[in-house]
């Protein structure tokens, strides 16, 4: 079902609901619990190139070069969690360490997934620590930057889903609608089809070329 024009132009995501999900072998499975104040650096670059027609002035060809990425560049109050300097020394006792990183945007809500950023083979470039000041009573904030390899952008599934639990078959030509959901033991044999919002209870079958409208329960 497409979303409605209100819904995907006249409201912008907001930038304050996200989280960082950073995947490193041996040293952490979500560094830092996902949690970063501020996160820069999506972002990638097309070289383009120019090529002219000889005798012609007035005319230029653009042609499609590589692609550059940016840095990833992360800030969070340093807490006892040292997964940032644990990655960096880890990657320096193992030069082929990579990670996998994936940036989220929430709604307003804080859980609705909005979008997802997914980086590939992530390195860790800078660890900076904290500016100390007696002075003032500001948090200690750390950062890091970090370069990948290529990066692309997840929809959320905003469709129907369809759920089907372990020990259900499905016969040959079945045909299922949005929602339908079915237990485990259920089967469907050939040419049954289901509407939407039919459901199956435990061992429940139906027989070839029977079929259940919108709303239909089996127990």
């Amino acid at each position: 079902m497409s979303k409605s024009a209100n819904e995907t132009t006249r409201y912008p995501f907001t930038a304050f609901n996200f989280a960082v999900e950073i995947n490193v072998p041996g040293v952490s499975s979500k560094i830092c619990s996902a949690a970063f104040s501020e996160c820069d650096g999506l972002d990638m670059t097309m070289e383009v190139k120019t090529i002219r027609e000889g005798g012609n002035s007035s005319t230029q060809y653009r042609l499609a070069g590589p692609v550059a990425y940016g840095q990833l560049n992360l800030k969070r109050g340093m807490t006892a969690t040292f997964d940032l300097w644990d990655w960096f020394n880890a990657t320096l006792n193992n030069a082929r360490l990579r990670a996998d990183a994936e940036v989220v945007i929430f709604a307003g809500d804080g859980r609705t997934e909005r979008a997802r950023f997914i980086l590939k083979r992530c390195l860790p470039v800078k660890v900076k620590a904290p500016s100390l000041n007696a002075k003032d009573g500001m948090i200690a904030i750390e950062e890091l930057q970090l370069a990948y390899e290529s990066m692309r952008v997840k929809r959320p599934s905003g469709g129907p889903s369809l759920g089907i639990s372990a020990g259900v078959s499905l016969g040959a030509e079945a045909s299922i609608s949005a929602e339908a959901s079915f237990s485990a033991g259920a089967s469907i044999e050939a040419g049954a089809p289901l509407d939407e919002g039919a459901s199956i209870g435990v061992g429940a079958s139906i027989g070839a070329g029977g079929s259940s409208g919108s709303g239909f329960n089996i127990g």
